[in-house]
């Protein structure tokens, strides 16, 4: 029990220890102490008074038992005399024990009292050094015993911090606290008192004074200790409210940039990243804006942070445009980077879409003015200042205004007095109010027009249009060529009505709505109809049933009147003859006009037809003759040729020795046969030539020849005509030429034929020159000779079949000339000659080397 006891009276006094070290629990501390230890010294006299009944009872029942346990047989004592006889041993005993315990305990209460009466004095003394120290004016302390008793409210604060001296006012926090410190101060209490969880903070007063709020429990009681704060620590209070309020701010801004969708970034002084918003996180591709702070995702690329590195300082910020990719796509951001002494913060704005926009908006405002500066009406655009802000070419042309005036901008007031000045814009009566009037566009909701005549003859339409953010633009409209093609259009107008009304064709025009709008008096003339019959609006209907007394086809009108009144959308011409039972032949013609109207026009052909009828019976009888002459000529020429033949046959036979000598008269007359003969020979083979060129059916027989062995041949070939004619032969064509594709005998006959025309007409003793030379694939071949010449009337007929020249040696059929064009024009070449009076004539022939060897039919 003793060392119970002193167990219990050491863990008392640690408690003591404890609880001195709180002034405001000291005082219970010692009325707790004081309770506890009577508690325990009755506990103890009940145990002791027990215990010694039980032991004084055990002692007599004792000895009782022993004795009769050994003698059995003996009783000197009843059981009632020896049970009272161990009850009173043993109370004996006991009393004799529990005197002496007692007297031993009674010495160690009075050391435990005297203990606890100093104890109790260090503990008043103690009190009432706290109660001097709550009793301080600088402190007020609030206690709540856990059993829900009313708090007990000790001390005093300044009047000067705003609190209440009544304990109920003063507990109404929200009154003298400010609402933000009056809602944490209750909080706080509550958190204390219903889970005893202690806390510091610092509170303001409505008159903003700073105090040190401490929450705490002890002794199961908790209380809640207001201080009115130094300098030095309101100070402190004030920064640390200060800080809170930052602290609050910052998060409540890192908030706001949370949740922007613009990326946010903020780096510490070595340039690392500090913080990143969702936006970054999401731009760089991490799983949150954490993961993108450890594993330092860039947002920017290198060049571009290096850039804001260089440029940003804390008193010029970095804000620019940087394109970057973001998701695979690239992306223009507007950048802005602040630095501080800390570190730097940055944000960017996706202005990829503006951007577009931009550029869009300022191509399409490029495109507006370059159409602007390229219409042929004049443009002018005031801003809202009314200075002149853009006009075009034609704005320049229409007022002929020197540049350097216009690039200065002036107001359209100057612009007008400047106009004015140099007599270009109309002059007025009251030149103000008309100045004013004009530029009062400015202030106006609705477009202004006015028409302008200018003292140069001009007319102009002015059309000007406010803008609804300021400013107008001026448009210059030239009517002075719509003017005039209106009085054209009125003169012409009246001048076709009147030309119609004299025309000899009959005209009429109807409307889509088939009913008549004009006709002339040719047309009533020819159908036999009257004005009234045919006034404007009468419907084809009833000029059709007018009209059908005169044709015998009814059909014709009603086929007018179809076509007239269709619905369909193309309007097809029609034209036509028909004959009238008075035997007038008139043409007509169906023309759509615009508007959907349609035109009927009627010729009196009669004559024309009469004559055309004649012309065609006289034609007919020209090309029966023609295929006579033709088919005669034919006959006669292969009919002569047989004899021909003969003849120049017993010709040369006569001359042969064989036949006999002939005398000196016989053998002329046998050579002026064979010559004639040879000439009609010629002229036989010439006409069938041209009778099979006419027919188209001959063929030229291309061969691959030397140019220099065909020059040869033909001046071998016509060397007796040109002794015969006292000429002589030039050949000029350089050596070398190479080889010709073309028909052998015809070319050869070409050039025999030129040479044979050039003789005739050439003076004896003269020189002909034959002249070739190649161009490409071209051959090109001239025969000169120093004749007469040709005159322009014989000239024009020269390659007309049959037509000889004058003073030629001899008169022949007149066929060379256009067998040479016939046969040139077979090669695919030309025939030129050049002919000058008293000079002599040159003709030149082109003609083209064949590609291939070939024979091509005549067409």
């Amino acid at each position: 029990m003793a060392v119970k006891f002193s167990a219990q009276r050491k863990r008392a006094k640690s408690d003591r220890g404890t609880k001195a070290g709180s002034s405001s629990g000291a005082l219970e501390l010692y009325r707790q102490e004081r309770a506890g230890a009577r508690g325990r010294l009755n506990g103890l006299l009940r145990s002791l008074k027990t215990g010694l009944c039980g032991t004084a009872l055990s002692g007599v029942a004792g000895v009782a038992l022993a004795q009769q346990s050994a003698n059995p047989a003996s009783k000197l004592f009843t059981s009632s005399e020896v049970i009272f006889s161990s009850f009173a041993v043993g109370a004996i005993a006991a009393a004799l024990l529990s005197a002496a315990w007692l007297m031993r305990q009674r010495g160690n209460l009075e050391a435990e009292t005297e203990e606890m009466r100093s104890a109790l004095s260090d503990a008043q003394q103690r009190i009432s050094r706290y109660e001097a120290l709550i009793a301080d004016k600088n402190r007020r302390i609030v206690l709540w015993d856990a059993g829900g008793a009313p708090a007990e409210i000790l001390g005093q604060l300044p009047a000067e911090t705003g609190a209440p001296s009544d304990d109920r006012e003063f507990l109404a926090f929200g009154r003298w606290l400010k609402a933000h410190s009056a809602a944490e101060v209750e909080r706080a209490i509550e958190g204390l008192r219903s889970n005893a969880r202690s806390f510091d903070m610092v509170a303001e007063t409505v008159r903003d004074e700073v105090l040190e709020v401490q929450g705490r429990v002890s002794g199961g009681k908790a209380f809640v200790r207001f201080v009115a704060l130094n300098n030095l620590r309101a100070e402190l209070a004030e920064l640390k409210i200060e800080r809170e309020r930052l602290v609050s701010s910052i998060t409540l801004f890192q908030s706001l940039l949370d949740a922007l969708e613009q990326p946010v970034w903020q780096r510490d002084a070595e340039g690392q990243l500090a913080w990143v918003n969702h936006a970054y996180g999401e731009a760089v591709e991490a799983c949150s804006p954490e993961h993108a702070v450890q594993d330092s995702r860039e947002f920017l690329g290198t060049i571009a942070r290096e850039k804001i590195r260089a440029t940003a300082t804390s008193n010029s910020p970095f804000h620019d445009r940087v394109s970057t990719v973001v998701r695979g796509n690239r992306t223009v951001f507007d950048v802005v980077d602040v630095v501080g002494t800390t570190g730097s913060a940055g944000m960017a704005i996706d202005v990829t879409e503006a951007e577009s926009v931009r550029a869009e908006l300022t191509r399409t405002l490029k495109s507006h003015a370059e159409t602007l500066d390229h219409l042929a009406t004049p443009v002018a655009i005031f801003d809202r200042e009314q200075r002149l802000q853009f006009y075009n070419q034609a704005f320049v042309r229409l007022w002929d205004l020197d540049l350097g005036f216009l690039e200065s901008r002036p107001d359209n007031n100057e612009l007008l007095d400047r106009l004015r000045a140099q007599n270009k814009v109309p002059e007025q009566l009251n030149w103000r109010n008309w100045k004013e009037s004009v530029l009062s566009v400015y202030r106006a909701l609705d477009t202004q027009t006015n028409r302008w005549h200018l003292p140069n003859g001009q007319t102009l339409q002015v059309i000007a249009t406010a803008h609804p953010q300021g400013g107008a633009t001026w448009v210059f409209e030239n009517l002075t060529e719509q003017v005039d093609l209106e009085t054209r259009y009125n003169t012409l107008v009246k001048v076709q009505g009147e030309t119609i009304d004299h025309l000899a064709e009959g005209v009429a025009v109807f409307g889509p709505d088939g009913r008549i709008r004009l006709s002339n008096p040719a047309f009533r003339a020819l159908w036999g109809l009257s004005e009234d019959q045919t006034r404007p609006g009468t419907h084809i209907r009833s000029i059709e049933a007018a009209c059908a007394l005169e044709y015998d086809k009814p059909d014709g009108w009603r086929h007018f009147g179809q076509m007239l009144t269709s619905f369909e959308d193309q309007r097809p011409s029609l034209q036509g003859t028909f004959e009238l039972y008075s035997g007038i032949v008139l043409d007509y013609a169906v023309i759509p006009l615009p508007n959907a109207q349609t035109m009927l026009t009627f010729v009196n052909m009669t004559d024309s037809a009469r004559a055309e009828r004649a012309l065609k019976e006289k034609n007919e009888a020209l090309r029966k003759a023609d295929e006579l002459k033709n088919d005669f000529v034919q006959h006669v020429s292969y009919e002569l040729r047989s004899p021909l033949t003969n003849i120049i046959g017993f010709t040369d036979l006569l001359k042969t020795p064989g036949i006999g000598p002939l005398n000196e008269r016989q053998s002329e007359y046998v050579d002026h046969i064979s010559t004639s003969s040879s000439v009609l020979l010629t002229i036989v083979n010439d006409i069938l030539d041209l009778a099979t060129v006419d027919a188209g059916i001959m063929q030229l027989n291309y061969s691959e020849m030397d140019i220099d062995d065909l020059l040869d041949d033909v001046a071998m070939q016509i060397a007796d005509r040109l002794h015969e004619n006292a000429v002589t032969l030039e050949i000029v064509a350089p050596r070398g030429m190479g080889t010709i594709v073309a028909d052998q005998q015809r070319l050869k006959q070409i050039l025999i034929k030129l040479i044979t025309n050039a003789a005739n007409f050439a003076p004896e003793g003269s020189t002909i020159t034959l002249s070739s030379w190649r161009s490409g694939t071209d051959f090109f071949f001239s025969v000169a000779d120093k004749g007469p010449g040709i005159d322009e009337d014989t000239l024009k007929t020269v390659f007309n079949r049959f037509s000889s020249g004058k003073g030629g040696k001899r008169s022949g059929a007149g066929l060379g000339l256009s067998i040479v064009e016939s046969f040139v024009t077979l090669h695919n070449g030309d025939v030129k000659i050049d002919t000058r009076a008293g000079e002599g004539t040159t003709v030149t022939c082109r003609i083209p080397s064949a590609i291939s060897a070939r024979s091509i039919a005549a067409e």
